[in-house]
């Protein structure tokens, strides 16, 4: 096999796995995008490629586990932190279905002004009253930034433990 021949199918098998982690990683800003299923992509091409050894498999089973918790830590959060300022279940509801539609038609920032907007326009439809529709909205915007940290957080654990497989094949 020629030295090109073994370096593209090296870069196939760790290097675009990689960038696609990277995208993912990167993509958590957007509230919407689901960046720590992009990471656990990358993972799955990566033991599609290498091979899924016993510590394959315990390497991916912990991925699975954090791309799920991520996954789950952005709806818990940012819920929690509008609920918190007083937004209805109803409100919530809105601003998800203004953010999908938001990063449909307008990506891939559409979705961080339609899910705040969609979230203060149905608080204020509900009170009649925009000082406590943009409370709410405030509400939803900390959840966002704790939100973020913490996905982003576990984003760059899961491209560790994905390292770590990449380590344990290297045979170093």
């Amino acid at each position: 096999m020629s030295e090109f021949t073994e370096v593209l199918m090296r870069f196939f098998q760790i290097g675009l796995p990689f960038l696609l982690m990277l995208v993912g990683l990167f993509g958590l800003i957007i509230p919407v995008f689901p960046g720590g299923v992009i990471i656990w992509i990358g993972a799955l091409l990566y033991g599609i490629a290498a091979g899924f050894s016993t510590w394959g498999w315990v390497f991916f089973v912990i991925i699975t586990l954090l791309m799920i918790a991520c996954s789950l830590v952005d709806n818990v959060l940012m819920g929690k932190e509008a609920l918190r300022s007083g937004a209805s279940w109803w409100s919530l509801f809105w601003a998800a279905t203004a953010g999908v539609l938001g990063t449909l038609f307008v990506p891939p920032f559409g979705g961080l002004i339609g899910a705040p907007l969609g979230l203060a326009v149905s608080e204020w439809w509900r009170h009649r009253d925009w000082r406590r529709a943009f409370k709410t909205t405030r509400g939803l915007a900390v959840g966002w930034g704790w939100s973020f940290l913490a996905r982003f957080g576990i984003g760059i654990v899961m491209i560790f433990v994905w390292g770590l497989w990449v380590w344990s094949n290297a045979g170093l």
